[in-house]
């Protein structure tokens, strides 16, 4: 059976005989494996299709649990993420992040469409682009049913007095709960985390072209989300994630 599908490739690896299997990522079927005997070389569009940081439209044949790309064409090249190092790597832990939080062969269209409008605001983003990864980890956890509790307790239900934050939990903790807890995993944010977050969530990933968060509270929230992504989406250390270290 073939078929035809928009995607993003996540990463490829060499396979004998000079073909590739590729991991991609479509907006019908989800994530897929498939083979390819397309060369990545030269400067046909089929070639730029299986490039990263490239939209493209993908024919493939189907067979059982086989997938094969016969054809590819560019819909859209976010050319430009790869002509900056900041943005390449960047744009590289989302792509990791997203593969890592993704089952095979289950359509997440949501997430495919923030995917897109992430590396479209990324390739005209000019700096501190660790905004635009926050802005993303934020909507990716609310697409999956993991966006924390920020209205009350997560242990007594209070609304009151939210100070402290605990990945495990799941969400803020009141003054009384934070102080008696002793868990490596609670934080006591300096910046206000609650409306932070409510803004990352309801504002159009577009929007981020041109927002900046304070690089002290971008920092601390970043170290806050990683715990929290790894713990709540078990998805364990990413290779990528050491480029945050020392970063802001």
């Amino acid at each position: 059976m073939y078929i035809s599908a928009e995607g993003i490739i996540f990463r490829q690896v060499k396979a004998a005989g000079g073909r590739r299997m590729i991991l991609l990522f479509t907006k019908k079927y989800g994530k897929i494996s498939a083979g390819s005997s397309i060369s990545e070389k030269g400067k046909k569009r089929s070639a730029l299709a299986l490039r990263p940081f490239t939209y493209g439209v993908y024919e493939l044949y189907k067979n059982k649990e086989y997938y094969n790309i016969d054809s590819a064409d560019v819909k859209r090249s976010f050319f430009r993420i790869g002509e900056d190092v900041d943005k390449y790597m960047q744009a590289s832990y989302i792509l990791e992040l997203t593969e890592k939080t993704l089952p095979e062969d289950l359509p997440q269209p949501r997430l495919f469409n923030l995917l897109t409008e992430f590396l479209s605001a990324m390739e005209k983003r000019e700096k501190r682009h660790e905004t635009l990864v926050l802005a993303y980890e934020v909507k990716l956890l609310d697409i999956f049913g993991s966006f924390p509790s920020l209205d009350l307790c997560a242990r007594c239900g209070e609304t009151e007095n939210l100070e402290f934050f605990s990945v495990q939990d799941g969400g803020m903790l009141c003054r009384a709960c934070g102080n008696k807890a002793n868990d490596a995993l609670i934080y006591q944010p300096k910046f206000d985390i609650v409306n932070i977050l409510k803004f990352f969530l309801k504002t159009p990933m577009g929007a981020f072209e041109k927002i900046a968060l304070d690089e002290k509270a971008a920092e601390e929230l970043q170290q806050i989300l990683r715990k929290y992504i790894s713990y709540h989406l078990d998805i364990g250390t990413l290779k990528s994630e050491s480029i945050f270290e020392g970063e802001f």
